[in-house]
């Protein structure tokens, strides 16, 4: 049944499951700090777990296909993985811990304004405004623009926040806590959020010129995965210096980690 279905249906059904389970990875990524997860260490186990889950798919589906690694690639590679995991992911958590998830996921839908207007100076998108396609694009972008800015600036009274009872579980007193950052720096979160939607666009607009010299798409993705991996190693060398704080305590965190692979 599925596949009598157009394909442009499907990937409008496929978008729109993406979008809502970018929903419940910003609610799951909060429930883990909430929790005392080290934030080095969440996005360290969610990495690790992703190239392990890439890597027999782009090597074997992808065999015929990838070209021969050189150095070139490898530097390539290592810089995509710098802009689309480190920057990216680090900006994220970062900018989670200190804001919400309702506003992380607000500010994420400049990320295709900011992606089209990267492409467009770089000569990757061509803008026709003589064509309604063109003005559709602009549009789009100053509409996309505006949505974002008035839901991250206007916050707005509080519509329903009730206080927990005090023998309420402990996951639902997590649950309860997924708002604002109390004692947090909002600024700040600001700042790190629009580093990552940043970075998000970074990453999206320099895939495309690598894709066409290496058009082998899981092994890119796998690649970009590893070196981003090293780096987040490197950077937890120094900052998480602390043992027990690799631990994982409960099947919650188990959880919120491999939510945030998928």
């Amino acid at each position: 049944m599925w596949c009598s279905v157009p394909e442009r249906v499907q990937l409008h059904v496929a978008m729109l499951a993406l979008q809502f389970g970018y929903a419940g990875f910003h609610v799951v990524s909060r429930a883990a700090l909430n929790m005392g997860m080290s934030k080095i260490v969440f996005i360290v186990y969610r990495n690790i777990i992703a190239f392990l889950l890439l890597l027999p798919f782009a090597y074997f589906l992808e065999k015929k296909e990838r070209p021969p690694i050189n150095l070139n690639f490898i530097v390539q590679f290592f810089l995509l993985a710098l802009v689309g995991i480190t920057a990216n992911q680090g900006f994220y958590i970062l900018g989670l811990d200190n804001t919400s998830p309702t506003f992380a996921s607000a500010i994420q839908n400049s990320v295709p304004a900011i992606t089209f207007l990267m492409a467009a100076i770089l000569r990757i998108e061509q803008v026709r405004l003589n064509r309604k396609d063109g003005i559709a694009k602009v549009v789009g972008t100053i509409l996309c623009v505006a949505g974002a800015s008035v839901i991250t600036l206007y916050k707005g009274p509080t519509i329903y926040s009730p206080a927990p009872p005090l023998h309420r579980p402990i996951n639902h007193l997590i649950l309860a806590s997924l708002g604002d950052a109390k004692g947090k720096n909002w600024t700040l979160g600001c700042i790190y959020l629009i580093g990552h939607c940043l970075s998000w666009s970074g990453w999206l607009v320099l895939q495309a010129p690598i894709l066409k010299k290496y058009p082998a798409r899981l092994s890119v993705t796998s690649y970009t995965c590893f070196f981003g991996l090293i780096q987040f190693l490197i950077i937890a060398a120094f900052v998480e210096r602390v043992p027990e704080a690799w631990h994982v305590r409960t099947g919650a965190e188990v959880f919120s980690v491999f939510y945030a692979v998928s």
